[in-house]
């Protein structure tokens, strides 16, 4: 099985921004966890970070030739690109939503996520865990 995870916009200033939200470990220091997560459930991964909207939806697009499945953090596009939910819902491979922090207990704009919808499924909140835990159900999902 081949994953990708999809890193949004800001998330290549993990461990230096907003720490007491999003946590004190880097990006590389994220995909590492990831890495090792997907290891044991023999899974391959590779892991991308982009901060614009057309670079996300464009790999949304390429991954539907190239991987199985993918986990995503959109960010705070989350909240508001209908046009990558459209490309989630546009590809015929499961995809999970991801976010570190619980979004549901955040301030009022950050509450909704118009791409979960088009989601298999999210997790959110259990800071870089959430990668994992998603990555381990879109495996146990795929496999089924």
């Amino acid at each position: 099985m081949r994953v990708l995870v999809i890193h949004g916009p800001n998330l290549n200033l993990l461990g230096e921004r907003q720490p007491e939200i999003y946590g004190s470990l880097t990006l590389a220091e994220v995909n590492e966890l990831i890495a090792v997560a997907a290891r044991d459930l023999g899974v391959s991964v590779d892991c991308v970070q982009h901060n614009g909207e057309g670079e996300i939806i464009n790999a949304i697009h390429d991954a539907r030739s190239s991987y199985d499945g993918v986990v995503i953090n959109p960010g705070a596009f989350s909240h508001y690109s209908y046009a990558i939910a459209d490309a989630i819902s546009s590809v015929q491979i499961p995809i999970v939503e991801v976010h570190l922090s619980n979004i549901a207990g955040r301030e009022a704009h950050r509450r909704i996520s118009v791409t979960a919808a088009s989601c298999i499924g999210s997790v959110s909140g259990f800071g870089p865990l959430s990668y994992v835990l998603a990555l381990r159900a879109l495996a146990q999902k795929t496999e089924n």
